[in-house]
């Protein structure tokens, strides 16, 4: 699943626009994008808060396995890196 600090709005178009297949979940008032360090909070920033890209493997027992957040929300892991943290994580 994906979170996002876009509106549902914006993202119930991207679904459709992108036919992205896993679920995307708003989180526009930015109550939960804090607590995992996933926002940006710089008051010398003329956007001020904003969600940074992060990446997160969740086990079936909720225990974090993977996390990497960017400094640049405009940057992306490859898909070979998110491969690899997948196969790292299941073998923790």
């Amino acid at each position: 699943m994906g979170v996002s600090a876009d509106a549902t709005p914006t993202l119930t178009a991207f679904v459709k626009e992108n036919q992205i297949k896993h679920l995307l979940l708003s989180d526009f008032r930015r109550q939960m994008l804090p607590a995992w360090g996933a926002m940006e909070t710089n008051e010398q920033s003329p956007i001020f808060r904003y969600a940074k890209r992060a990446y997160f493997i969740i086990d079936k027992n909720g225990v974090v396995r993977y996390e990497k957040v960017m400094q640049n929300p405009l940057d992306l892991l490859t898909a070979d890196e998110i491969l690899a943290a997948l196969k790292s994580a299941a073998t923790s």
